[in-house]
């Protein structure tokens, strides 16, 4: 191949009661990335739809370092430039730091015919992700890479367990016209929980997973509950307890942070209730937000980052 682009879905973290732990991927939106040939090394060529605020350094963007960490790993001499195309909002707790440098190191690996395993994948692109966000967290990557939804027992090296996904599940996703840096989200969580709200998320995640596994919605809506990292985000999102408020008052399942936020999501029993759900949700978020949000509906996507377009040498 002389180009490869690859694409990269939107990833919702913690999914409430599994925060750093579990993540899933939506259908779109999502990143693109295109690799061309190069001589050595790592350039980016354009980035589009940033606004000018990433870095075209490769060694300080998420992609580059992504791309450059697999290059090492396969031993190559050669190198790449990178095409850039953002569709995910910058710092909206949607994976979009995950997603650059999941879809660069997948497009990487196309160009060169590579069949990297998923978890070299994952590696590399934990690399890139730990510049563009500051640090780096295995919960937006691995649905990114593997789709579905998945649970990081080990972020790096990966090891990760592909959970199932109950017929019908769907999630809204609401991104208000807020930006949240991770870094600023993240300081607000301190060193320590206490015990009481340690042992609440363990068994929220147990009761979750069992949920997943058994299609049981019911206990599913009682687990959807986030104990440690969203009391402490709360002031992040004017409204957010209104907003959560609203979608279950529609219907869904439960409804919390999408990551570190602005971005929330909600899951729903199917795609008909899900519709309810979005109109309360953006409804809300304008009440209290104000701004024109971004609603996204979507079944849980089974497959992850992929090779959508290719060309050949002349």
């Amino acid at each position: 191949m002389n180009a490869v682009t690859a694409f990269a879905p939107a990833t919702v973290s913690n999914v409430a009661c599994g925060f750093d732990v579990l993540g899933f991927a939506l259908h779109a939106p999502g990143d693109e990335v295109t690799a061309r040939l190069a001589p050595s090394g790592v350039r980016i060529d354009e980035i589009i739809g940033d606004q000018g605020r990433l870095p075209r350094d490769a060694a300080k963007n998420t992609a580059g370092v992504a791309a450059q960490a697999l290059l090492t790993f396969l031993g190559e001499t050669r190198g790449v430039t990178l095409t850039i195309r953002k569709g995910l909002p910058l710092s909206s707790g949607l994976g979009g730091s995950a997603a650059s440098a999941v879809a660069a190191v997948v497009a990487v690996d196309g160009l060169f015919n590579a069949r990297t395993p998923p978890a070299t994948l994952m590696a590399c692109a934990f690399e890139g992700e730990r510049i563009g966000a500051g640090s780096a967290h295995g919960d937006n990557i691995a649905p990114a890479v593997y789709g579905g939804l998945v649970l990081v027992r080990v972020p790096n090296p990966p090891d990760v367990v592909r959970l199932p996904v109950p017929a019908g599940l769907t999630a809204v996703v609401i991104h208000p016209d807020l930006e949240i840096e991770t870094a600023r989200a993240r300081a607000l969580l301190g060193a320590t929980v206490p015990l009481g709200d340690a042992i609440r998320q363990w068994a929220n995640l147990g009761a979750f997973v069992d949920a997943l596994h058994r299609s049981d919605f019911d206990l599913m809506a009682r687990s959807l509950e986030d104990v440690i990292a969203e009391p402490r985000r709360a002031s992040l999102v004017p409204g957010l307890a209104q907003i959560k408020q609203a979608a279950v008052g529609a219907g869904a399942l439960g409804c919390s942070l999408s990551g570190s936020g602005p971005s929330l999501f909600a899951l729903c029993r199917d795609a008909v209730s899900a519709q309810a759900v979005a109109i309360a949700m953006t409804a809300a978020v304008k009440q209290h937000i104000g701004g024109e949000p971004q609603t996204y509906v979507s079944p849980i996507a089974p497959q992850g980052a992929r090779v959508i377009s290719q060309e050949s040498r002349v």
